[in-house]
């Protein structure tokens, strides 16, 4: 027997007309912002299928800066997003994209950027009820939600990293839900990305990159607690 969530019925508590549409799209704009350390300075929205058709309508558009300035889905300034961005001198621009095929219709990719030219690319999909998930990380496809607490280590694709993850978590007692790896070839960049039910401790972060084969660490907690703090 299956069972439909209430959440499913009624839908996510958001501003603007869509929960695909506009609280999916604050949300994977704002996993990607919590994705992107330091201070954003330009981002570039790429939108496809019906995102592309729609976003102006549907205040995709909106949605999506509202949650790269780190708003969740109910936030209220959404609407006012366009000024509040100008505002902070956030530049940003939108992109549409209609003749790739074979991806998700409510599919955008967000390229942020700082003042050093640091750069990340996150690709997002809104599957319906306002929730999502990243499939891909700069070149390197991935599959997760952020409904749970995630711990994405950028490494090298080397022996005895991946035990050096799990030690250090183990180390803080973390309760691991899930964890899988990505990665575009044998030896090259990969993708390590944990899923704990609880939140994840911060110095674990730390802890892990001491090892020589990782490049980065990104913390990202659990939704539930809304947007950036």
């Amino acid at each position: 027997m299956s069972f439909i969530s209430v959440f499913d019925v009624l839908g996510p508590n958001m501003v603007g007309p869509s929960s695909s549409h506009t609280a999916g799209a604050a949300a994977i704009a704002l996993l990607a912002r919590k994705m992107f350390p330091g201070d954003l300075k330009n981002v570039e929205f790429t939108l496809y299928g019906s995102f592309a058709r729609t976003y102006k309508g549907h205040g995709t558009d909106r949605a999506l800066l509202g949650g790269i300035m780190g708003f969740s889905p109910d936030d209220a300034r959404i609407p006012d997003s366009f000024a509040i961005a100008e505002k902070k001198g956030l530049s940003f621009r939108f992109l549409t994209n209609l003749t790739e095929n074979g991806i998700h219709p409510n599919t955008v990719d967000i390229r942020m950027a700082d003042d050093n030219e640091r750069t990340l690319l996150v690709r997002g999909e809104s599957i319906g009820g306002g929730k999502v998930r990243i499939t891909r990380i700069d070149q390197v496809e991935v599959d997760f939600t952020g409904e749970y607490s995630t711990l994405i280590v950028i490494q090298q694709d080397k022996p005895g990293v991946i035990a050096h993850i799990t030690n250090c978590l183990s180390e803080k007692k973390v309760n691991i839900a899930y964890m899988k790896l990505y990665r575009e070839e044998k030896g090259s960049v990969a993708y390590s990305i944990v899923e704990s039910d609880g939140n994840l401790p911060e110095d674990a972060a730390d802890q892990i990159r001491r090892n020589p084969y990782v490049h980065d660490v990104m913390l990202i907690q659990s939704q539930q607690g809304g947007g950036l703090r």
